[in-house]
């Protein structure tokens, strides 16, 4: 597994990709996980929660605000958002179908459907939770657009979902996985491949690397999804530079999309060039990993379950991908029709 970086490109220049690959291969893996992998219950049935439960924090993007979430059970089949400040709105489903954008100012992929009113903001650090806590159903209710910060990523949430409890469903959970390998590259040394599932051992395997030119530097694991890793990684913060910290307090006071935003030294990262302007969280030998379980569980994970179709499983290798080439990734698997349903496994004997 993780032996074959690259597949069939589906966007992106080829060029750069063999320097890509060489940088990959020569990255350490600072923490492998995968002799715990465990194949998925291909059986396993649907799962809602039993009641509704409340999670609240200031606004992301108004951070003088209180926002609250209110995740409630529901029938229908995938994950859903419902503005109660828009009553004649419809809901929004998780769905590639419903992107709106990643994000300019601050990065991050935001859901919309029908009006243009009808949006919701910094949509990853939710729906990522789709593909490690095994809730396949379930409706978000916000009183605005903007959710709520937390000081420890998504673990309020996940701490939410685990108190509201499990309501089983009738239904099977349904699983794809691609027909073959693919790659999308961005052209500035990162890419993210897609690799498909052996329908014997089936699993969500991740290979993800990233390097910055700061104090985070080069962080790379290797684990299969599974709820307690998954509870494990949600707890990483979003991270970000001290130069960006140090413009969002000076020139970018000029902008309500800037001088508004809820981040503070509590719920972020900062990392300056030689060291962290905050304490790093998730160490591994005396290295902080909170920069790339961050970017596996809350970010690469939540742009995988913007498929609708049914929970991915396969492989998957992030080097120094985002946002952007994320969903890059899931719009093309739509376009050329590559994702298929898991193969039911073979019978022995």
């Amino acid at each position: 597994m993780f032996e074959h970086p690259i597949g069939k490109l589906l966007s992106g220049p080829e060029g750069p990709i063999d320097q890509a690959v060489r940088a990959w291969k020569e990255q350490p893996v600072d923490w492998d996980r995968m002799q715990e992998a465990r194949p998925v219950n291909v059986a396993r049935r649907q799962n809602t929660i039993e009641r509704p439960v409340d999670v609240s924090g200031r606004g992301t993007f108004l951070g003088k605000s209180i926002r609250t979430l209110s995740l409630c059970p529901t029938d229908m089949e995938g994950w859903w958002f419902e503005r109660t400040d828009l009553p004649d709105s419809l809901p929004v489903r998780c769905s590639i179908r419903n992107v709106w954008t990643t994000g300019n100012v601050v990065s991050n992929i935001v859901l919309r459907s029908g009006s243009a009113h009808n949006y919701i903001r910094m949509a990853e650090h939710m729906i990522a939770l789709r593909m490690g806590l095994e809730v396949d159903n379930l409706l978000i209710r916000l009183d605005s657009g903007d959710p709520p910060l937390f000081d420890r990523g998504s673990t309020e949430l996940v701490e939410a979902l685990n108190r509201a409890g499990r309501r089983p469903i009738s239904r099977p959970v349904p699983y794809v996985t691609v027909r073959e390998r693919v790659t999308v590259s961005n052209g500035r040394g990162g890419f993210l491949t897609l690799a498909p599932a052996d329908p014997a051992n089936p699993m969500l395997a991740i290979d993800a690397a990233v390097d910055f030119k700061t104090a985070i530097g080069r962080q790379r694991i290797r684990f299969a999804v599974s709820p307690d890793l998954f509870a494990y990684g949600a707890t990483a913060r979003t991270n970000t530079s001290a130069g960006k910290i140090l413009w969002c307090k000076t020139v970018g006071m000029l902008f309500a999309d800037v001088r508004n935003l809820g981040y503070s030294f509590n719920n972020l990262l900062v990392a300056g060039r030689l060291r962290y302007w905050n304490k790093a969280l998730l160490p591994h030998n005396g290295k902080s990993l909170e920069a790339v379980w961050h970017r596996a569980c809350l970010d690469l994970l939540a742009a995988i379950a913007l498929m609708d179709d049914g929970l991915f499983v396969g492989e998957v290798i992030s080097y120094k991908s985002g946002h952007g080439l994320d969903v890059e990734m899931v719009q093309r698997l739509y376009q050329e029709s590559l994702l298929t349903p898991l193969p039911a496994p073979q019978a022995k004997g």
